[in-house]
């Protein structure tokens, strides 16, 4: 006798992949929750959110907006939401169960008028993504939320981690470095980031972008120079132009570079950590040079490749190490380097909100021997009298000021340009920009 499979056992297994309506908040809800688990046993969540896009499930093609926006906001509150659950969890449950709470939280915060379909359909979440007895905790937990809700967000106030949404090492960090501005630092890097464009000034022109975003009902404001900020972010898909190379979507603080490296027709540019391409394409936007762009990353190379075929533009691609000039260097100087190196990220952590849960203390130091490294073997390929462009997306000064001032100790014949005035340019992250360092140096003749 064959003995038959339970048919309630076999849609159990099939609803935890594809049981759920595609369009329904339930899919969505576990979709965010396996995000964040992801980035909460270590993985990066650019690419996790990479992978799921690039499944066959249809609810991650439907509602990628619904799912980064949960996933994303959860994430950018770190440290709260554990801090509100506590208080409600005799133990916490096994993934991916707690970050589904997690994400049910988000929502029910951003969303209150939603309560009740929130945790209806987050129960109906958990009860696919293990077994049926989660659903009954995932209930209790998220209803008792609701009750608690004020009382929950007092108690968790009076934590720094908590208040602020950031590790307590990198609170004491911004607040020592920066006493003036630190909460609002910190502030800002809990907020969504806005959205702006570059002008490819080669195919388009900022009035001509600015009528066609008009033209689709898109709210945009030029903001001097090639930077364009809409009003709210859009999908690139509805950006007018964007797929025949009009336009780039980049932060205005991110638009320094080119016009910061005093270029001309004819030079020798190296842009020395290119990924993912966008300060490589401004450069060759601005000027007509020759343009050598490196990258470790050969993924990460295929991404500069695609955005310049788009744009129109052409470079010397290779894929290296930039501090091993022997794998790409053949002794030749450039004019001109960009050296935008590997760092914390502390100025771009709105977009990249794994970072809050990803870094250490410890890591900051690591960075700058990195940059250091690079740095000085960089130097090396730039010509007598030529320029060297410093960038982070970092506020640390171990990453920023500390590194310029010990590079030039190290180097005699390093000179600081000022720019604007000042030996620097620290730029804060605030409503209308991301945070980034610049710092210019010139190689004496």
């Amino acid at each position: 006798m064959i003995k038959q499979r339970n048919p309630q056992a076999k849609t159990r297994r099939d609803a935890g992949s594809r049981g759920l309506p595609p369009d329904g908040l339930a899919a969505a809800l576990q979709h965010s929750a396996r995000l964040i688990a992801a980035v909460r046993s270590g993985q990066n969540l650019t690419q996790a959110l990479a992978n799921l896009v690039a499944s066959d499930d249809p609810a991650a093609l439907r509602q990628r907006a619904a799912i980064q926006d949960t996933a994303y906001g959860s994430l950018r509150d770190h440290a709260l939401g554990p801090a509100l659950l506590r208080p409600l969890l005799r133990n916490p449950p096994p993934e991916p169960i707690y970050s589904l709470l997690l994400a049910a939280r988000y929502r029910l915060d951003t969303r209150p008028e939603n309560a009740h379909t929130i945790v209806d359909q987050a129960v109906e979440a958990a009860t696919t993504l293990h077994t049926a007895r989660f659903g009954g905790l995932v209930n209790a937990v998220l209803r008792n939320y609701v009750r608690r809700r004020s009382e929950l967000h007092t108690q968790a106030a009076q934590h720094d981690e908590a208040r602020y949404r950031h590790p307590y090492w990198w609170i004491e960090r911004v607040r020592t470095e920066l006493p003036q501005h630190w909460i609002d630092v910190l502030d800002a890097g809990n907020c969504r980031p806005p959205m702006a464009l570059r002008v490819n000034r080669r195919r388009c022109d900022s009035s001509t972008l600015l009528r066609a975003l008009a033209e689709a009902g898109i709210d945009a404001t030029a903001l001097g120079g090639s930077a364009i900020a809409l009003a709210t972010p859009r999908p690139i898909t509805e950006i007018p132009g964007f797929s025949q190379g009009w336009c780039s979507v980049q932060d205005p603080g991110a638009q320094h570079s080119a016009g910061l490296l005093d270029l001309h027709p004819g030079q020798r540019v190296l842009d020395a950590c290119a990924a993912p391409g966008g300060k490589t394409a401004h450069i060759l936007e601005t000027a007509d040079v020759a343009l050598t762009a490196l990258e470790l990353s050969p993924e990460r190379m295929a991404r500069v490749a695609e955005n310049l075929n788009r744009l129109g533009l052409q470079a010397d691609l290779r894929v290296a190490d930039c501090r091993n000039l022997e794998d790409w260097w053949n002794g030749e100087r450039y004019d001109r380097v960009l050296a935008d190196v590997p760092c914390s990220a502390s100025g771009v952590v709105r977009r990249h909100p794994d970072i809050k849960w990803l870094r250490r203390n410890t890591d900051i130091p690591a960075f700058a021997q990195q940059q250091a490294e690079i740095m000085d073997r960089l130097w090396q390929t730039l010509a007598p009298g030529g320029k060297m462009l410093y960038v982070t997306c970092s506020v640390f000064d171990l990453e920023n000021v500390l590194q310029v001032e010990e590079f030039c100790r190290r180097h005699a014949d390093a000179r600081r340009l000022p720019i604007a005035g000042q030996p620097h340019r620290q730029l804060l992250p605030c409503a209308q920009h991301d945070g980034f360092f610049y710092a210019l140096l010139a190689k004496r003749a």
